[in-house]
């Protein structure tokens, strides 16, 4: 294992994917001259060239639709956007092209692509680039949804994704990307659509995703100074769902706790409470809760950034209220 940072492990597995299959190219705004918005691709332009490292407009409604039509073509596009809070503008061609070519045409025409970049809240940037979308693309029919939480898993999921024959939405941070952990030199990937468990307990279950994860564990070890044993489980894969690990946390610990980036109303955390209820009422021994980001657009103000996002008081604070809760 050597330390890499978030950046180095998206840019070696687009770089390692592009070397191996000729298909696949980069394309977005700033992602070949002046190498990523934030990095991700420096020297790749270099190594590939302009034809597949593609600089673009500053108009994602237009370059998504290219790189759209180039995978029903049998390329494999990555498509990286600056926010995904711009990125809402491509919507049309991920909501009603990608997603449903394949169903459309019979499954005759499938879109092999990949849209990925900076996602959620990154500080003091204001309404307008503080959203976090897992949810909204996770409602989609057709589109896989990652959203990666440190280095090891951002190289391993993205490099499935590039390999999948379905549209994939991939998440990350802006402010993970400097972020530093294990990555093997050797290839491998992870699988799609499965969480991984990061940290074992035995009283209670904690679910979450992206950065909020690191509310999640900071989270769990102030409970261990209490002796409260949290298992967090990290989803890394919103849509599939790894249902099965979730359950059989929960089924061990007897009660679950979510923490997400998103606003609560029809979040991932409401698709989870949902079916936990369903198919592990009877393992439950207090109800299940969440903690997600403000019901209102994020300010720009310090304090009220604070009071909009999880943080570790809040979530262990919630989470002692649910060790003493029954059903």
């Amino acid at each position: 294992m050597r330390q890499i940072t978030f950046r180095e492990a998206l840019r070696e597995a687009m770089q390692e994917e592009m070397r191996l299959d000729e298909r696949v190219f980069l394309m977005g705004e700033e992602v070949a001259e002046y190498n990523g918005a934030y990095k991700v691709s420096q020297g790749m332009l270099d190594e590939f060239g302009a034809k597949r490292v593609i600089d673009t407009p500053i108009a994602e409604l237009g370059f998504s639709a290219i790189a759209v039509g180039a995978a029903q073509n049998g390329l494999r596009p990555i498509v990286e956007f600056m926010t995904w809070n711009f990125a809402v503008l491509a919507l049309d061609q991920i909501l009603n092209t990608a997603s449903k070519m394949l169903a459309m045409s019979g499954g005759q025409v499938g879109c092999p692509i990949v849209f990925r970049g900076a996602n959620g809240s990154a500080g003091q940037l204001g309404a307008q680039h503080s959203t976090a979308f897992e949810s909204m693309y996770a409602n989609i029919p057709g589109v896989k949804v990652i959203s990666v939480s440190n280095p090891y898993d951002a190289k391993g999921l993205l490099k499935s994704a590039i390999r999948d024959d379905d549209p994939v939405v991939f998440m990350e941070s802006e402010l993970m990307y400097g972020d530093k952990g294990e990555v093997p030199e050797g290839e491998y990937i992870i699988p799609i659509g499965k969480a991984n468990i990061a940290r074992e307990g035995t009283d209670v279950t904690v679910v979450s995703f992206n950065k909020m994860m690191k509310v999640a564990l900071g989270a769990a070890e102030e409970l261990a100074k209490d002796n409260i044993s949290a298992e967090v489980i990290d989803l890394r894969t919103i849509r599939p769902l790894d249902w099965f690990t979730i359950l059989e946390s929960v089924k061990k610990t007897n009660r679950l706790v979510i923490v997400e980036e998103q606003w609560p109303f029809a979040s991932v955390s409401s698709e989870i409470a949902y079916r936990i209820q369903k198919e592990g009422f009877d393992y439950l021994d207090a109800p299940v809760r969440r903690i997600t980001s403000a019901d209102a657009p994020m300010h720009y103000a310090p304090n009220l950034v604070n009071a909009y996002l999880p943080d570790v008081s809040r979530t262990v604070k919630l989470i002692k209220e649910v060790m003493y809760l029954k059903k």
